[in-house]
């Protein structure tokens, strides 16, 4: 791959970063929308960070674009490819993390993502891959939510083979799994990393296709869900569930070691932490309650994607 295939690439993920903002303001009223914040980073590269915060919909919600290079890449990235150990790199993508006001909307996260390591010598290849995926984190079960979401990632892998949706759904399933807690952090979607399937072209189109597919899907929940009515109690619910949200981005996730280790923006990087959260020491929600429902019925893998209403 050359440079041409990364400018490729980012001018796909600057206008995925537009039209994703577009689409969750819709949502919002009037006086709620992204703050734009540019930065640039010292090691080489930088990004565009968008973030709304205080809205009638959504409670916090980023978007980040960014374009981050360097001589050496960070040990999070070298752990599973020993063999990168000491190669420059460029690394693009865009992360997407809404925290919503009413706790009948899930929390979400989308990235897609590119990574290309240049040859050092005559005997060497560029090394390249694409990553991403998206995922659901519901506080208060509805199971047509679910089976839309999947269906919708299932959609997004189609024109990929047969078996992609199934592949993706479960590195999802087993990404997002909190081992301290023996729980999955939400109902899942899609996941992959060092993507190179088919050529660049291929791997390109399918993180094009997952990253077009997601805010349409998203939105459609948002949009049955946001007028729902709810209390003190749910909302309480909703500050302790988002503790695991928090958990994971600081424990398990790639990207934010990654970019932490690799010199980027911590106000960007730590975007997707939620404005309010809660701790309770050993809750329990109380049998035959919605709060139980979601451990016993939503928190565990399903075939959502081939379940009916």
């Amino acid at each position: 791959m050359n440079l041409d295939s990364l400018e490729e690439v980012k001018t796909y993920l600057l206008a995925l970063q537009t039209s994703i903002c577009a689409a969750l303001e819709s949502q919002e009223t009037s006086n709620h929308r992204f703050a734009t914040d540019q930065w640039e980073r010292e090691e080489g590269g930088g990004g565009l960070s968008k973030v709304l915060e205080g809205g009638s919909t959504f409670e916090k919600a980023g978007v980040n674009f960014s374009h981050v290079m360097g001589d050496q890449l960070p040990p999070s990235a070298t752990a599973s490819r020993p063999e990168l150990a000491g190669r420059a790199f460029h690394a693009t993508g865009v992360s997407v993390v809404v925290h919503p006001r009413n706790p009948h909307v899930p929390t979400t996260h989308a990235n897609v993502r590119y990574f290309h390591a240049p040859v050092r010598a005559s005997d060497e290849e560029d090394v390249w891959w694409f990553g991403g995926g998206f995922d659901l984190t519901p506080y208060y079960g509805y199971k047509e939510d679910a089976i839309e979401w999947h269906q919708n990632a299932r959609s997004a892998c189609e024109p990929f083979g047969p078996s992609t949706y199934r592949q993706l759904k479960e590195a999802c399933d087993t990404y997002f799994y909190l081992k301290h807690r023996a729980e999955p952090r939400g109902i899942g979607g899609l996941f992959f990393d060092d993507f190179t399937e088919g050529g660049f072209q291929n791997a390109f189109g399918l993180t094009r296709s997952v990253g077009d597919r997601f805010a349409p899907a998203y939105l459609s929940i948002v949009g049955r869900r946001k007028n729902t009515l709810y209390g003190e109690p749910e909302r309480a619910f909703q500050k302790y569930r988002r503790g695991r949200y928090v958990e994971f981005n600081l424990v398990y996730d790639r990207g934010t070691l990654f970019g932490l280790q690799s010199g980027g923006r911590t106000e960007s990087i730590l975007m997707s932490l939620p404005s309010e959260v809660s701790w309770k020491y050993d809750y329990t929600p109380e049998a035959g309650t919605p709060e139980a429902e979601l451990y016993q019925t939503y928190l565990k893998p399903r075939d959502w994607a081939n379940e009916t209403v």
